[in-house]
C-alpha cells in the first residue's frame, strides 16, 4: 500500500490545441478511496490512464509511494487496474481468469490455487472457480475482475467505470460491496465514474473535473455543504441545487417578493467585482413552502400564519410531481429576474401539491449559496 501523487501533471493529445488534463495536483493517503468524477471529456480517465502509464505524461510527474512513476512501464508500477467490460478470458475458467497474472509472473501453482481460494471466498465466488465467464452473470463476472486484482495484492487499485455495464440495482449492490471491500482491504484507490451519485456514496474523497481542470479535491460532506463554484455547485447532488441569478438588495439579495438575508461578506465580495447580480444556490430540500399548499419543512401554526399571505416568497407554477413514497419532488417554473427558471424543491411524501397549482417558497435562511455571477467563484463562508 502506498501514497499517490500527481504534481502538475499534464496530459496534451498529438494534435489537439488543449491539455486533455491541466496541471493535475492531488495527493491521495495511503489506503484511502479517492474517486474521480465529471462529465464526459472531462479528463477523468485519462486522469487514470496516465497512473496507470497507459499515457503518456507531457508536463509534470506522478509518484507511488517516494517513487516517480512518471516514465515507467505500467508492470513496473505495482497497480492492478479493473476495466469497464471486465477483460476477463473466455476460453478460461474463473480460478485461471483470477490467478493468470501470478502464473505469467513465475508464482508456484499450490501459491496460486491458495490466494485464488481466498480471493474467492472474499468475493463470493467460491462455487464459480471452474465455469467460463459466459456462464456467469455481468455481477459475478465484475466480481472475477476484481478478485484478479485482488490476488496481485498491489500498491494500488485502479477502476475505470466498473459498474456502467450492471442494471441499477446490480450497481447499487456492487458499489457497496466494492467500498466495503476496499475498507477491509485498506489499498489505496483510485476510482473514475461519471455517476456523481456513486461517488458521493463511495469515495473517502472526491475530485471533480472540467475540461481537464481540478475544480474541487474533498469529503463527499463538505462538497455538497460547501461546493467552490458553480460547475461543483450543479454538479454534485441528485436533483441538482437550483441556481438562480437575482439582484442584490439592502440586507440580502430579491427573491421573488421576499429579501432572502445572506452575508454581508458575499455581497460585498460581489460588489468588489462589479457585480450587480450573485447567483444563489439552493438545494431542493432547502426551500420551505409558505402558504400551505403542500411540503416544507413548517410547522402547523407557522403554516397558518404564512398562509395569510398568500404572495410571500416565489410563486412557483407546478409542472410535474415525482412521489417517491417518503419525499416528493416538484418540477415547477417561476418568473425571477424578468424571465422563466425552472425548480426543484423537494417536499412532504404525505403533501404533495397538485400539478397545475401555483405554491410559494423561501430559501431557508442559513441554507443558501451564493456564487459570484461573473467568475462563478463561491462568495458564501
Amino acid at each position: 500500500m502506498a501514497t499517490v501523487t500527481y504534481d502538475s501533471a499534464t496530459r496534451i493529445y498529438p494534435g489537439a490545441k488543449d491539455p486533455a488534463v491541466d496541471q493535475l495536483d492531488i495527493d491521495i493517503e495511503d489506503g484511502e478511496f479517492l474517486v474521480l468524477v465529471g462529465p464526459s471529456g472531462c479528463g477523468k480517465s485519462t486522469s487514470l490512464r496516465m497512473l496507470a502509464g497507459l499515457e503518456d505524461v507531457d508536463q509534470g510527474s506522478i509518484r507511488i509511494g517516494e517513487r516517480d512513476v512518471t516514465h515507467l512501464p505500467p508492470k513496473d508500477r505495482d497497480i492492478a487496474m479493473v476495466f469497464q467490460n471486465y477483460a476477463l478470458y473466455p476460453h478460461m475458467t474463473v480460478a485461471d481468469n483470477m490467478g493468470f497474472a501470478l502464473k505469467i509472473a513465475g508464482v508456484n501453482k499450490s501459491e496460486i490455487r491458495q490466494k485464488v481460494e481466498d480471493a474467492a471466498k472474499i468475493l463470493d465466488l467460491q462455487g464459480y472457480l471452474d465455469r467460463k465467464p459466459k456462464a456467469l452473470s455481468g455481477g459475478q463476472r465484475q466480481r472475477v475482475a476484481m478478485g484478479r486484482a485482488i490476488v496481485r495484492e498491489p500498491q494500488v487499485f485502479l477502476m475505470d467505470e466498473p459498474l456502467s455495464n450492471l442494471d441499477a440495482k446490480l450497481r447499487v449492490q456492487t458499489r457497496t460491496q466494492i467500498a466495503s471491500l476496499q475498507r477491509r482491504l485498506g489499498i489505496t484507490t483510485v476510482y473514475v465514474t461519471h455517476d456523481q451519485v456513486e461517488a458521493m456514496t463511495m469515495g473517502d474523497r472526491v475530485a471533480v473535473l472540467k475540461d481537464g481542470l481540478l475544480q474541487q479535491v474533498d469529503s463527499p460532506r463538505r462538497m455538497y455543504d460547501k461546493p467552490k463554484n458553480l460547475f461543483v455547485a450543479g454538479f454534485i447532488g441528485s436533483p441538482a441545487m437550483n441556481l438562480v441569478e437575482v439582484p442584490i438588495t439592502d440586507g440580502g439579495v430579491k427573491f421573488g417578493n421576499s429579501v432572502v438575508p445572506v452575508e454581508r461578506e458575499a455581497l460585498s465580495g460581489a460588489s468588489d467585482k462589479g457585480d450587480t447580480t450573485v447567483t444563489v444556490g439552493c438545494r431542493p430540500e432547502h426551500f420551505d413552502i409558505v402558504n400551505g399548499d403542500g411540503g416544507g419543512k413548517l410547522d402547523k401554526d407557522e403554516k397558518a400564519s404564512k398562509s395569510k399571505d398568500e404572495h410571500a416568497g416565489l410563486a412557483v407554477h407546478v409542472d410535474v410531481v415525482e412521489e417517491l413514497g417518503a419525499d416528493g419532488y416538484v418540477f415547477g417554473s417561476a418568473e425571477i429576474g424578468g424571465g422563466e427558471k425552472d425548480l426543484v424543491i423537494r417536499v412532504s411524501g404525505r403533501e404533495v401539491p397538485e400539478k397545475g397549482s401555483t405554491i410559494h417558497v423561501v430559501p431557508r435562511a442559513g441554507e443558501t449559496h451564493v456564487f459570484a455571477t461573473s467568475s462563478g467563484e463561491r462568495l458564501s463562508d
